[in-house]
């Protein structure tokens, strides 16, 4: 098998690094590597740093401060506070999600929207199949959903009301990536490659002096990690990647191959036949919340909204009319593509 870093959608709850190794090239040059389980997915972290620091410890504290910041399954995290309309003063990390949040929505004229989350746990955290709500159940919800129902003023949550809350798993991982990186080359390492959940970002080199090397999943259902079959492999070097699409729950009506999505619009979870986007950008939080977005709007949209949009590129798969897979790019994607 490939070594390489596999991009799928998966939410993380973090956890400690629980592995630390290093790598060694032919010319002695060493990199470190660090890895552990995250509840359901994993992160790993590669880089280079002249003296070979092992940062496991600060990267750890890290994991930790964000969990208190965004983590809905934190009881005491600062997003819980905020949707028990709790009395509570919001942290960086907190702020920077919320105000990135905010422009993705209004780039995507909603398609985007943190404040689905009322909507979202009423499916069970994510459309499940045979769960379905009766329209006046939705109805009833969407009161709640939309980000001018809610604001930031001194520094605390405002919201017009207090049936408004927030999820932001659509683009908190992509945030702790660029956290995570930010750190790193505050603590001089010019190259590396941070993957949390499928959210990537790199810099530089890899150990074999090369750009890295990223994989995309093909859409194929019921594959297990060890399973996995790629549909491409990018290589990118300063860039960020996320990839969105929950194709391994795709189901099926006269062979054609659709997935679900919950549109913060009608709360209904929209058919598409784009099963997988991938987006390519400058930082992962962006490329997070962008992959997500296209989702909801589609193929044709999809498209035209990241190619609309500067430093920024999509692939996407999707199902044809006999249930194939099809992939479609924007203008500047092909450069990334690994000719190999």
């Amino acid at each position: 098998m490939k070594k390489l870093i596999t991009a799928s959608l998966m939410f993380l709850v973090f956890a400690s690094c629980s592995n630390t190794e290093t790598s060694t090239q032919s010319d002695e040059t060493q990199y470190t590597k660090l890895e552990g389980t995250v509840m359901g997915t994993f992160f790993h972290i590669t880089y280079l740093h002249p003296q070979q620091r092992d940062f496991s410890k600060e990267i750890d504290s890290i994991f930790v401060a964000f969990n208190a910041s965004l983590s809905t399954y934190q009881e005491n995290s600062v997003i819980s506070k905020v949707n028990r309309n709790q009395d509570v003063e919001l942290d960086a990390y907190f702020v920077t999600c919320f105000n990135k949040s905010r422009e993705v929505y209004e780039k995507t004229n909603g398609a985007f929207d943190i404040t689905i989350a009322p909507i979202v746990n009423a499916y069970g955290f994510g459309f499940t199949e045979g769960k379905n709500l009766e329209k006046k159940h939705i109805d009833s919800l969407l009161q709640f959903v939309g980000m001018e129902k809610v604001r930031i003023e001194n520094n605390k949550i405002v919201k017009k009301l207090p049936g408004v809350m927030l999820d932001g798993n659509a683009i908190a991982p992509g945030l702790c990536v660029d956290i995570i990186a930010d750190f790193l080359h505050r603590n001089k390492c010019e190259n590396y490659m941070i993957e949390i959940g499928g959210e990537i970002i790199t810099k530089g080199k890899n150990p074999k002096n090369e750009a890295w090397r990223i994989g995309i999943d093909k859409p194929i259902e019921g594959t297990g990690l060890e399973e996995r079959d790629l549909q491409e492999i990018v290589n990118i070097s300063n860039k960020a990647l996320a990839t969105s699409g929950n194709y391994r729950k795709f189901y099926e009506q006269n062979g054609v191959k659709y997935s679900h999505s919950i549109d913060p619009k009608t709360g209904i979870p929209v058919r598409q036949r784009l099963l997988s986007t991938t987006i390519i950008a400058n930082d992962c939080m962006t490329a997070d919340a962008y992959a997500t977005a296209c989702m909801i709007v589609g193929l044709e949209k999809g498209k035209q909204l990241i190619e609309s949009l500067p430093n920024m590129e999509a692939y996407f798969i999707y199902s044809d009319e006999k249930g194939g897979f099809k992939i479609e790019m924007t203008k500047g994607m092909s450069k990334y593509i690994n000719k190999q």
